[in-house]
């Protein structure tokens, strides 16, 4: 039997798909599966439980993270690694993170089911708190694994009720006794749906994701003063929330003018006292520029700083501006990548060589391990939101081009 020969289970996938979407399920359709909850948990042990009867050793790390390995015939050769993650935003949808994840779990299933041994081992893994939308950090589990930032910091991160990472680990019974660090991998291949509407507009059944865009993030607040609504004369009024409101369309003139490729958002907004009646004397915010050049991020980072403190000096208000980290762009392996390809030209699927626009954790995996992604389609292009949507052949042609190329590269001849 050949490798092409070799099929996951369809039905399966998209019924294990199902099963974990009701883990936290909205009723608008979507998931609240935020990192290191009860709903987390939940999550966790369902899927620890189900890669144990698959006869995987799983083990977890510092930070979390998860890691279900399959032995191959040598034990001496390094694993080839892949997964995604479980955790969603506050209203995510059911296929953002956790098809990575699943889809793993099915290409071990098939494994199983086909009696195949592979040649290296295989580690399918759940990352811990890719999304940032409780502690404000996104690729917390890999970004600590990858050593981008130290494990204390990020245990001491909390979040909006003062809850610290370390806390809601141990809260949850999943602080690991691993360390998290990185280990000899020999490669690294991420499943995920393309959070954008360029397959679905061209019609292409499968993205070979060839690198990911940079990225600066920025948390900002203005600072004014506090005054009442209908006593306070322009003259006089400090107001944060208008300052806040010109740096955010800043954000959004400085994006608009590098074109379709230039994205700026801010996505949090905290008002302070958000009184009716009253002038705002504080506003938190976030702020983001992404794109596919380095030098496009490196010149938004000279400008943007100081145009949004000659906007507070304007409007009387101080500006605190603190850069939280900056990305350069990462491209992927051409080996892992061509493997992708080769994987979907076997299978017959329409592809589209794509560069990533969001971040994942295959962008700080790749700095240590050769990394590549897969995408498949998402309905309107649509991710972070309630109404994500995939066909299941979609997500079955996505599974499918993954296991084609994580046997390919585990049994490579070396």
């Amino acid at each position: 039997m050949t490798q092409t020969n070799l099929r996951i289970d369809g039905k399966r996938l998209w019924d294990t798909l199902m099963g974990y979407a009701e883990i936290g399920a909205t009723a608008k359709g979507g998931v609240r599966r935020l990192t290191l909850t009860d709903v987390d948990k939940r999550g966790r042990d369902k899927f620890r439980t189900e890669c144990r009867a698959l006869g995987l050793t799983v083990r977890v790390d510092a930070i979390g993270n998860m890691f279900a390995r399959r032995p191959g015939r040598d034990p001496s050769r390094a694993p080839v690694l892949f997964g995604s993650h479980l955790d969603s935003q506050p209203s995510g949808g059911k296929f953002d993170g956790a098809l990575g994840v699943l889809a793993g779990l099915e290409v071990m299933r098939s494994l199983n089911d086909l009696d195949v041994v592979t040649e290296a081992p295989l580690e399918l893994i759940n990352w811990t708190d890719e999304e940032g939308s409780r502690f404000g950090h996104s690729l917390m589990g890999s970004g600590v694994w990858a050593g981008v930032f130290g494990l204390e910091k990020a245990y001491g991160l909390t979040d909006t009720e003062g809850v610290s990472v370390a806390t809601a680990l141990d809260g949850i019974g999943y602080r690991g006794p691993e360390p998290a660090s990185p280990f000899k991998a020999d490669a690294y291949f991420e499943l995920h749906i393309e959070q954008g509407p360029i397959l679905e507009r061209e019609a292409r059944q499968i993205g070979i994701v060839t690198g990911a865009q940079s990225q600066v993030w920025y948390d900002a607040v203005t600072i004014g003063q506090d005054s009442h609504a209908g006593t306070t004369p322009p003259s006089t009024r400090k107001d944060a929330l208008v300052c806040a409101a010109r740096i955010i369309d800043l954000v959004d003139r400085m994006m608009r003018a590098r074109g379709e490729d230039g994205r700026g958002t801010v996505g949090q907004l905290l008002v302070s006292p958000n009184s009716r009646n009253v002038v705002p004397g504080e506003v938190r915010f976030s702020i983001e520029f992404r794109h596919p050049s380095d030098a496009e991020v490196d010149v938004l980072d000279a400008e943007f700083p100081p145009a949004a403190q000659a906007i507070a000096d304007a409007c009387g208000i101080k500006l605190e501006l603190t850069t939280l980290f900056k990305i350069p762009a990462q491209p992927f392996d051409p080996s892992c990548v061509d493997l992708v390809r080769q994987g979907a030209a076997r299978l017959g699927y329409s592809t589209r060589e794509i560069v990533s626009g969001a971040g994942h954790d295959a962008v700080y995996v790749a700095r240590h391990v050769p990394t590549a992604m897969i995408f498949t389609p998402c309905k309107d292009g649509l991710s972070h939101n309630e109404a994500e949507s995939i066909e299941p052949e979609e997500a079955e042609a996505g599974c499918q081009v993954l296991f084609e190329a994580v046997v390919a590269r585990a049994n490579r001849s070396l």
